[in-house]
């Protein structure tokens, strides 16, 4: 017999609803969902063939112990009893600090919840963290501090209403292909798209303008469009009287900018920066829409808060159509984030150094007092392992090995520890550092919650039993904490039960239940009661601070820029066929068969300067590592920059960029960094 199972894409952030084809006990096809309000009965590649890769052969289906340099089978009660053992020892040893954890966004909102919660109780550490770090983490703090809240402020279908559509470091087509279809639509109804990318993208194609800035100078930018905006009197003032506070600040700061210094650091003339910002300005409703392209740099969070400054400037927030809407790129980076799986939050994005809410949150645990002092972060992690302030780590569903800046140094990292578990559904390049293996059983073989890019938390059905003795990452989480004598605190016996307890001490999450989201549109945070509908739009009536505030924001320089020895600038990002590391996306025949090998984009002037013929093996180095990959030659990029995607292990973009943090958000520069290229003889 053959069940149609509702459920929500692993992959992107977007939230897309799915079917999962089940028969005699698999997961045999994926169908699109005709009743789901995000994706409306369409798909893309990667959620058509969301089922291909869950049983494949790689899957982990036993606990595995490192024996030498190979690994064998161990059953799960020696699993816990060692995990459960070495960590024990390490925190008794070396005090509960010299422990790390990283949860995933792969992982549904209970594994995350539950693992911060672990950190926290059964260790007594803050130090948790997980990929929105590498991601969004200027998101969260760009747009609490301008508006109280760090999400997106409207929801994906609104970006039909839009009258402009403000598009910055987001390849949406390749990245989020559902929510450009939602901008496709805009331009149907008579919207105008402005773009603002280094690179000429599949957006370029249909935008009425593109703004093709040098990487790393998206504040310029957005300051001369501001500059434009009050030169020519098309501020909002009755909105900014009214709902801002700053104002005076932002303007002061703006006084002496000149656009011709914008046009000589952007690289965009001044004409087009002046046509963009009346664009922008005069629409009705107008939307802007970002992703890594903006967070991912020493500046993030300047970034984040210049967007915010110019949607509060021209009064574009709190309406239909409106909005400053960051995409996240993982199906549920948004919920690991409001669950607490951060170094200085926890869940509700309540600061661990706030003691009445530490207090708050440690009675509704049942434990006399949580850790106070905010923990080493993703990229800190690694550091402090390798000056011997972290002796043990548990990672899980991360793939740190690819996904973080400067793999050699992250190798050095895990090699350092004294002891390393990894808890996934595939021996990964992380996971074959480890001592011990945990198999965790995939997204289609257990229920819980995602939490969407626009706040949309909806549920995760189970369609198969798990494969082998692989087990949900919350069950391995309860196990363990059981054996490490927590008591009644981990005491869980359904995904169901521990919403529940997450909701009572996430604010946004507290009028929702399972119950509640069996509807195919989930709900939407703030939802802070049970009778409460969600909240398609924040920041109506006023913002979640009250007022929002302006920012003034000065330009800075990445912290690496090209030089003789390095005269090229790489920037990385996403392509449409492969997602993250690729450790499912790689093992899915399909996707793979679209994309199967890394590459590098390179300018013809500059390829012609350098002798690189297109396919040709190159040599890419920076300061950090060298990769070997194979050349496209493309006006894609312009003359001075090249392109490479970070999925591919084989030729990791990651052991070139670089791990230099965001002071604030602790983001690392993934979007600019100094290297050389040469062709392989």
């Amino acid at each position: 017999m053959v069940r149609f199972v509702p459920t929500i894409c692993p992959y992107c952030g977007a939230g897309c609803g799915i079917l999962l084809v089940a028969g005699n006990g698999a997961v045999v096809d994926t169908r699109p969902w005709s009743e789901h309000p995000v994706s409306e009965g369409k798909l893309c590649i990667k959620g058509y063939n969301a089922h291909e890769f869950i049983y494949h052969p790689d899957r982990l289906k036993t606990p595995l112990i490192r024996e030498g340099d190979s690994f064998n089978e161990i059953g799960w009660e020696q699993a816990i009893k060692l995990v459960a053992g070495k960590l024990s020892e390490t925190r008794d040893r070396n005090g509960p600090d010299s422990l790390a954890f990283m949860s995933s966004s792969k992982c549904t909102n209970e594994d995350s919840y539950l693992l911060q919660k672990f950190a926290r109780v059964v260790i007594g550490t803050n130090n948790i963290d997980q990929c929105a770090r590498l991601c969004h983490m200027s998101t969260v703090v760009g747009l609490g501090a301008a508006f109280g809240s760090g999400a997106m402020t409207n929801s994906i279908a609104d970006i039909e209403e839009a009258g402009c559509v403000f598009i910055i470091g987001s390849d949406t087509m390749s990245q989020h292909p559902l929510v450009a279809r939602r901008i496709v639509k805009a331009r149907e109804n008579g919207a105008r798209i402005i773009l603002a990318d280094p690179r000429r993208i599949q957006v370029s194609r249909f935008a009425d303008m593109h703004l093709r800035h040098k990487p790393g100078t998206d504040v310029a930018l957005l300051n001369g469009m501001m500059k434009y905006i009050l030169e020519r009197g098309l501020e909002d003032r009755d909105f900014i009287s009214r709902r801002t506070e700053g104002f005076e600040a932002l303007e002061q700061a703006l006084a002496d900018l000149s656009l011709d210094e914008v046009e000589k650091i952007t690289g965009v003339p001044k004409g087009e920066i002046e046509a963009a910002a009346q664009l922008y300005a005069e629409a009705e409703a107008s939307c802007i829409i970002y992703a890594m392209g903006i967070t991912q740099h020493t500046t993030g969070t300047d970034n984040v808060l210049s967007l915010a400054n110019l949607a509060m400037l021209t009064g574009n927030i709190g309406r239909p159509g409106c909005g400053v809407n960051p995409l996240r790129g993982h199906n549920n980076v948004q919920g690991a984030c409001d669950v607490g799986a951060l170094a200085e939050f926890l869940p509700g994005y309540q600061a661990v150094a706030d003691e009445q809410k530490r207090k708050a949150v440690a009675q509704a645990w049942g434990v006399a007092e949580l850790p106070a002092s905010p923990g080493f972060t993703a990229v800190e992690m690694m550091n402090a392992a390798v000056e011997g302030r972290v002796k043990a780590m548990y990672i899980m569903g991360e793939n740190p090995m690819v996904s973080d800046p400067d793999i050699g140094h992250v190798e050095q990292a895990l090699n350092a520890l004294d002891f390393l578990v990894v808890q996934d559904i595939f021996l990964t390049e992380t996971a074959r550092l480890a001592d011990i293996v945990l198999p965790a059983s995939s997204w289609a073989e257990r229920d819980g919650t995602f939490t969407g890019t626009d706040r949309r938390v909806q549920r995760l059905r189970q369609a198969a039993e798990p494969l082998g003795q692989s087990r949900p990452d919350w069950a391995i989480i309860c196990e363990l904490a059981g054996e490490m004598k927590a008591g009644d605190s981990f005491a869980f016996s359904s995904t169901a039960q521990i919403f529940d307890e997450m909701k009572k001490v996430t604010p946004q999450y507290a009028g929702m239940s399972f119950a509640r989201l069996e509807q195919p549109a989930g709900l939407q945070w703030p939802c802070p009661r049970e009778d409460h509908p969600g909240t398609s739009i924040l920041h109506v009536e006023q913002f979640t601070r009250g007022k929002g505030k302006f920012h003034p924001v000065v330009y800075r320089a990445a912290a690496e820029n090209p030089d003789k020895e390095f005269p090229f600038i790489l920037t990385t990002g996403r392509i449409m066929s492969q997602w993250h590391s690729r450790s499912m996306t790689g093992r899915s025949p399909t996707l793979n068969a679209e994309s199967p090998e890394g590459y590098v984009e390179i300018n013809p002037d500059d390829a012609r300067k350098l002798g690189v013929a297109d396919r040709a093996m190159v040599e890419v180095r920076s300061r950090r590592g060298t990769v070997q990959t194979r050349a496209r030659v493309t006006d894609r990029v312009a003359a001075g920059v090249v392109f490479m995607p970070f999925h591919f292990a084989e030729a990791a973009a990651n052991r070139l960029t670089n791990a230099a943090l965001d002071p604030v958000a602790k983001i690392p520069e993934f979007k600019v960094c100094a290297v050389a290229l040469k062709t392989v003889k």
